[in-house]
């Protein structure tokens, strides 16, 4: 029933979205600053940087970026001035060296009592999401706090055999991860070489696409966290801080997209009108074989990786189609697809070689069970719909930073049973180690594949095999629905050598 009155209270906002929308953003009779629009403007890829003789060295600056992006100006926190950050493109057993400035304002809240609260916006730190790499020190330690005015070093080092493919980078400090993240800090981190031997693949042009839902008050921000709910802001759909970019192929051509959801809540849906869309790899994974999909739905976190091989010359449209995840999934345009011009002879890939880079684990080699439940508690007079009055529950505890919830040996191999109480999907990520998807409400899989984000079905159950492999310290697990993060849904997990 709780779940339910949260639902509820989602898809009436949503309403009232749609309303604003309808009426230029201006809830209230209130408008964001109004921009210039170019409906024909083409999808601009992020810029790369590369490594050089096995080490990648740059410098990412946390700033307040202006941003004119459809229809609005907004003034929003960013990576280096834009929105997404730059692409960072690595290779096996390189080495990724950050220096990374905040150049944020002083925060002007101190610490709250309650520290599943959001609170101070302008710390930060970094994630490397899907890396399989430390979680100590200066790597990807989602502990440390990055305050304004002040730099910090990162450096990652990336393991010979790690797995090639589509990882992405975000803040990830409790508080304020949630806020910067929908505001535009993020962006793609790729680990070159997952398809060299396949090549309609290799020789396919190559293009990020990070997903994400635009939310901003009527000032043009994100400066409280009542604007991120219960979503009663305007809000449309970008793909790389633009609104419906004109991507143009030529016909046969086949193109690869790294499709990136960067987006704060929720679920997206995505299908190109009159063409397949074609998955090759999930979560930076390769898959055994290629996929063939209307529809390929996705969650906050997860990347996929899909081939489309343009038809017949026209005009079609990527969009989000319709999705229930307890609640109705976002609606819309993402970009327009121009198919023009001479044909190219390009043929997708026959197979992918029916291989994983990851050995499948067997019920056999697991040795040890654990069951997580996700639930969220609602008042039980009716709710005025303020985040305070929601708590989001792993275990039945809510997140605390000085509490250690998952205790696992390193080398172990061990299978989970993540069970969603809630009449809403979950989404489910742990940081450092991939697992191999079981089972979905008890049901074995058709196709096992390797992820580390992952739908937990409302009143569901999602079951999942993963080895604690080559790195103790502390990490987090956590619903990728930021807010549900946010509000407390996250536990510390400590690998001990």
């Amino acid at each position: 029933m709780a779940s339910g009155l949260a639902a509820a209270l989602v898809v009436r906002s949503s309403a009232a979205s749609e309303t604003a929308e309808a009426h230029g953003g201006h809830p209230l009779g209130r408008g964001a600053p109004r921009a210039p629009w170019d409906r024909n403007a083409a999808l601009v890829e992020p810029e790369v940087r590369r490594s050089i003789k096995g080490e990648l060295r740059t410098e990412l600056k946390v700033a307040y970026g202006y941003k004119s992006l459809g229809g609005y100006r907004l003034s929003l926190r960013t990576y280096e001035g834009g929105i997404p950050g730059p692409t960072l493109r690595v290779k096996p057993g390189d080495v990724l060296r950050i220096r990374l400035v905040n150049d944020l304002p002083p925060n002007p809240d101190s610490m709250p009592d309650d520290m599943t609260l959001p609170h101070q916006f302008n710390s930060t730190n970094f994630h490397f999401h899907g890396g399989h790499v430390s979680p100590n020190g200066i790597a990807d330690n989602i502990f440390r706090v990055m305050e304004p005015g002040r730099s910090y070093d990162i450096e990652i080092a990336i393991p010979e055999d790690h797995t090639c493919g589509t990882c992405w980078y975000h803040p990830h400090k409790h508080g304020s991860a949630d806020i910067q993240l929908t505001s535009g800090m993020a962006g793609a981190l790729i680990i070159e070489g997952d398809f060299d031997d396949i090549p309609e693949i290799r020789d396919a042009t190559d293009q990020v696409l990070l997903l994400n839902e635009v939310l901003f008050d009527y000032r043009g921000t994100i400066e409280t966290y009542d604007t991120m709910w219960p979503e009663g802001v305007p809000r449309f759909l970008s793909v790389n801080g633009q609104r419906e970019p004109v991507i143009r192929l030529r016909p046969g051509e086949v193109r690869r997209w790294r499709l990136i959801h960067a987006g704060h809540e929720n679920n997206l849906n995505l299908a190109l009108e009159g063409h397949e869309l074609h998955p090759i790899a999930y979560d930076g994974i390769r898959r055994p074989e290629i996929g063939s999909l209307t529809a390929q739905l996705m969650a906050p976190g997860q990347r996929a990786d899909v081939l489309v091989r343009a038809g017949a010359p026209g005009t079609y449209w990527l969009r989000a189609i319709a999705n229930d995840q307890g609640y109705p999934s976002p609606t819309g345009p993402l970009a327009k697809i121009v198919v023009e011009g001479e044909p190219m002879a390009m043929t997708l890939p026959a197979t992918l070689g029916g291989r994983s880079p990851l050995k499948t684990i067997a019920a056999e080699e697991v040795t040890n069970k654990r069951e997580l439940p996700l639930r969220t508690i609602v008042p039980e007079y009716p709710p005025a719909a303020n985040y305070q009055e929601f708590t989001f529950l792993i275990c039945d505890q809510r997140f605390d930073p000085d509490r250690v919830d998952q205790r696992i040996r390193l080398g172990a191999v061990e299978e989970w049973k993540v069970i969603n109480e809630d009449e809403s999907d979950h989404v489910f990520h742990i940081h450092t180690n991939p697992f191999q998807l079981a089972a979905v409400n008890d049901l074995p899989v058709a196709e096992a594949d390797w992820r580390d984000t992952v739908i937990v079905p409302r009143l569901g159950s999602v079951t999942f095999r993963s080895r604690f492999l080559d790195y103790a310290g502390r990490f987090v697990l956590h619903c990728h629905m930021m807010n549900h993060e946010e509000l407390g849904m996250m536990q510390i997990v400590e690998v001990q050598a």
